[in-house]
């Protein structure tokens, strides 16, 4: 796991000077060394973080006499593998790093190298021989990579703010995509937060050369249509996922230094951490986060897990004050509005596991979109039996058993529930079904845009956008499929990947791995019955039969509790940093020009009135919060 940054150059400029630069302003995710190579029409650079090959495994790298070039992203997990297969080919390698595998994997398949990685993984590569840079990025989009258009090149790096230290290039938020992170809680890639900024998306290839940028897609999430036959076999399949889960995680082990886990207390990351310890009995370490309130709180469900794995177990707390004290810093990590704090214990947990020596940790990203766990999945298949019978007032009460870790939601009287859940109800046919109501909610924070924003917006419609980007095969897809689909190709890369995971963790040099996201899991998983999957309203009921025999105690059974953190309430109350008040004053709202000040100071003299508000108020403050921040880190002061 590193920081890369580079640019293609056609006029006579300083090109190691810039790139230098870019190396630099991401060097938190790679402290341990850093490399710059500069020829004619190409400048690398890399920040290195040492898991393996520590001796060997510099960068940038070269094979074929300086022919061609990488800088390099992540981890091949396969590496060891790979370089059995292309020694029997005939190549000679010189290190025992995996980033060399890539190389000799493009000598020998050219752009079709990536279907042979099994890997969290982006890289620029240069073939000096044809002025040619490669740009990739893994499948499910764990690692992360932008570009843009300079006007001799193009630059790309790890991270936004390394691009934004070229001369030419300069901060400005992009509207249409804050208004789909108000929205979806995710721009639509390749959209950025910023204007003239892109993402490569996950599964695809940029090659840029004379005859210009082209980018192509090389893999794509797919499901079987509703009418083709599905693994329905539980014990065969359970049997399946097990062996592929181990695979997953034995490959994902290896590393020069130790390897962690995270514990949250629930079935995902117990089931890592219980494969790991198969796998290195005895020489495994847990981290994880507790909170204050024991509505957030899961710390005792850790200790019993730690305890029946028989882990080396350390956890921290995250209370309200730490939560605003470090979420500037989260935002400038992640450079995008978001809509939750979740992210902020996710950073404080990192810091704990780096404190403790480790650069590598085990984590349960991907089960849920894999094999259906949030509740999302169980609530949009209790509106479809509703959508049989819309008038009826007893349905909705079914969606009162799905949400019992929310007070707020389980207190309700029948009517609000019906209004809250009934957005789309009539039409079972809507490729977005599952999401309306989550969409609908989020979609209320446009009442704070300012006049501006809202002109600016115009007619533009984000779910029209996010339609025309379904796949041909879409409408198809049983509707848990296409549920799942919209999960795992938008929300896991745009908001849970690189909000919660990569970027807060990289902030620490920390690298994060996830068993749940070998690609071999997500296709295996795509192929499984929904009814093994989403089993009446038992969430991932084949991963818990396939996980008994590695998981001790209540953790299979326990019902998903997602993980939450306090929101609104943590920037209010005696303690609360400065820079709340200061950045949400009618002053600050007026100049970012984005929200309604008189609107804002409405919402925060609600929450300083009661801590205790609705979902739209919580996400409300803290999209429009970070928002101002985020204005404020990569823009100018306000």
């Amino acid at each position: 796991m590193c920081g890369i940054a580079g640019l293609q150059w056609n006029a006579d400029r300083d090109a190691r000077a810039i790139v230098e630069r870019m190396t630099q302003a991401i060097r938190h995710r790679g402290p341990d060394s850093c490399g710059i190579h500069v020829e004619d029409g190409i400048a690398l650079g890399h920040a290195r973080l040492e898991i393996i090959d520590l001796a060997g495994g510099s960068q940038p790298m070269s094979i074929s006499e300086g022919r061609l070039w990488v800088t390099f992203n992540g981890e091949i997990f396969n590496y060891v593998e790979l370089r059995e297969h292309l020694q029997d080919r005939g190549h000679t390698l010189h290190s025992h790093s995996d980033t060399e595998t890539i190389l000799h994997l493009y000598e020998e398949y050219g752009d079709d190298c990536v279907h042979h990685m099994n890997g969290d993984f982006a890289f620029g590569l240069w073939d000096a021989s044809r002025k040619r840079l490669l740009l990739a990025r893994d499948r499910m989009g764990v690692r992360p990579l932008f570009y843009a258009r300079v006007p001799d090149g193009l630059a790309f790096a790890s991270e936004i703010k390394a691009l934004f230290t070229h001369p030419s290039l300069h901060a400005k938020l992009d509207p249409i995509a804050l208004d789909q992170c108000f929205h979806f809680w995710f721009p639509i890639a390749p959209r950025t937060g910023f204007v003239g900024i892109d993402e490569l998306p996950p599964g695809h290839l940029l090659v840029s050369d004379a005859n210009g940028i082209h980018i192509r897609q090389y893999w794509e999430l797919d499901f079987p249509d509703a009418t083709e036959e599905v693994l329905t076999d539980e014990a065969a399949v359970a049997d399946e996922v097990a062996a592929l889960l181990l695979d997953s995680t034995k490959i994902r082990l290896r590393a020069d230094v130790p390897v962690g886990a995270y514990l949250s207390g629930g079935l995902d990351s117990a089931a890592t951490a219980a494969m790991a310890t198969r796998i290195k009995p005895g020489d495994v370490r847990t981290f994880s986060i507790g909170f204050e309130s024991p509505e957030f709180d899961e710390t005792a469900q850790q200790q019993q897990v730690a305890a029946l794995l028989g882990t080396r177990h350390v956890s921290t707390l995250s209370r309200v004050s730490d939560i605003a004290r470090d979420f500037p810093a989260v935002i400038r990590h992640v450079e995008r509005p978001i809509l939750r704090t979740a992210p902020t214990p996710m950073y404080r947990l990192a810091a704990l596991v780096r404190e403790h020596g480790y650069k590598v940790v085990l984590t349960g990203e991907g089960a849920d979109e894999a094999f259906a766990g949030y509740d999302i999945f169980k609530e949009a298949k209790v509106r479809r039996f509703w959508s049989k019978f819309p008038e009826s007032r007893l349905r909705p009460k079914l969606l009162r058993r799905l949400y019992p870790y929310l007070p707020g939601v389980t207190r309700q009287p029948p009517a609000f529930l019906e209004a809250f859940f009934r957005p789309g109800i009539e039409n079972p046919c809507d490729p977005f079904f599952s999401h309306r109501p989550r969409w609908s909610l989020t979609a209320r924070i446009r009442d704070f845009y300012s006049r501006d924003l809202v002109d600016a917006l115009g007619t533009y419609d984000p779910l029209e956008e996010l339609a025309a980007n379904l796949p041909a095969r879409y409408a198809n897809w049983h509707p848990l499929s296409q549920a799942q689909y919209l999960e795992s190709a938008y929300l896991l890369p745009g908001y849970l990947l690189s909000s919660q995971a990569d970027r807060v963790s990289m902030a620490h040099a920390v690298e994060g791995r996830y068993p749940f996201l070998d690609h071999r899991v997500v296709e295996y998983a795509t192929r499984i019955s929904p009814s093994l999957k989403l089993h009446g309203l038992r969430e991932k009921h084949i991963l818990r039969v396939s996980m008994a025999r590695f998981v001790p105690g209540d953790a299979i059974g326990r019902v998903k509790q997602p993980y939450r953190a306090p929101d609104g309430a943590s920037f209010f109350g005696p303690n609360a940093p400065d820079y709340v008040a200061d950045l949400l004053s009618p002053e600050a709202i007026a100049k970012t020009g984005l929200f309604d000040p008189a609107k804002v100071s409405g919402l925060t003299a609600k929450f300083r009135r009661s801590p205790v508000t609705g979902a739209r108020e919580n996400m409300a403050l803290t999209g429009i919060l970070s928002v101002q921040l985020l204005h404020q880190e990569m823009i100018g002061s306000i």
